[in-house]
């Protein structure tokens, strides 16, 4: 983690790795494995940097790099889940973390909003407040307006060069989730399986897709849920679009397959399930090259 990394003017809020030549119509994206945090933020906080970093998906982007390699893009956010969450509606927030009234236009009503995980989070994942006081209005505006909406532009522009050449397209959205659930995850098991796989209840993606990847995941050895705890965030839901030949699938990844959640470092294994996503990786390729259209 760079702590000392300055946001004014942060050029640019995040990383596409592109491939030579594009080889399927997929994106690969990782909006939570952004690990720079500005020297305002990290001020601004009651919680030390350690445990700011337990939001993040920490090396999911690295888990990925396999994308590029075989033909398809990678995009991936540069600043943290705790800082601004593109895996939100863009106006999702607490108004109790204000000390001004929001806007009219703000969904402050939301269960997300609500338990402090909106666009601007008030916590993290443990349940910790993360502010040592409110924060104005006009710095989550700041924060949307400069990282998640060019974010979201960037991402959509992706997927808008594929559709020139494809008849349908595909966003898998990468995400890890902690080996235990949290105090926020209420009535969940404590031991949690290895994969999630979220098709929003098979209403964002082509039942094929999540079908194909399930399968891919449980020939390697892998335990696999759908859309059990996890269905898709606002990304699955807002780009998954099936009619219109758009899917969007959001995979969780148990993060005791390949770090230390208490450290933030990478296990001996991690080399392990980077071969095996890759296998995966290149199954999605095929898959998408081969018979993959709009009425499939």
């Amino acid at each position: 983690m760079d702590a000392s990394a300055n946001f004014d003017p942060f050029d640019p809020p995040y990383d596409v790795l592109a491939p030579g030549t594009t080889m399927a119509p997929v994106v690969f994206a990782s909006p939570h494995s952004g690990n720079l945090y500005p020297d305002s933020f990290i001020s601004a906080a009651r919680l030390d940097a350690l445990s700011l970093r337990r939001s993040e998906d920490a090396f999911i982007d690295e888990l990925f790099t396999s994308a590029p390699t075989l033909g398809m893009p990678l995009i991936r956010a540069r600043f943290p889940r705790a800082y601004v969450d593109v895996n939100r509606e863009p106006w999702e927030l607490d108004p109790g973390m204000f000390t001004d009234r929001l806007p009219d236009y703000v969904n402050h009503a939301s269960p997300r909003a609500n338990a402090g995980l909106g666009t601007i989070a008030r916590v993290v994942a443990s349940g910790s407040e993360i502010y040592a006081s409110k924060l104005r209005f006009s710095e989550a505006k700041r924060r949307i307006e400069t990282l998640y909406m060019p974010y979201h532009a960037r991402l959509v522009g992706m997927l808008r060069e594929l559709e020139k050449a494809w008849p349908a397209t595909l966003l898998i959205d990468c995400h890890s989730m902690p080996s235990t659930p949290g105090p926020l995850d209420r009535g969940q098991s404590r031991r949690r399986v290895d994969f999630v796989i979220g098709d929003c209840h098979g209403q964002s993606c082509m039942r094929a897709i999540t079908d194909l990847v399930e399968r891919t995941l449980r020939d390697i050895g892998y335990v696999v849920m759908r859309n059990d705890p996890y269905a898709g965030g606002f990304t699955t839901r807002h780009y998954g679009r099936p009619d219109e030949g758009r899917h969007a699938l959001q995979i969780e990844i148990n993060r005791a397959l390949y770090m230390d959640e208490q450290l933030i470092a990478r296990k001996p294994y991690f080399s392990t399930l980077a071969r095996n996503l890759t296998h995966l990786v290149g199954a999605v390729r095929e898959f998408t090259r081969a018979g993959f259209t709009k009425l499939a």
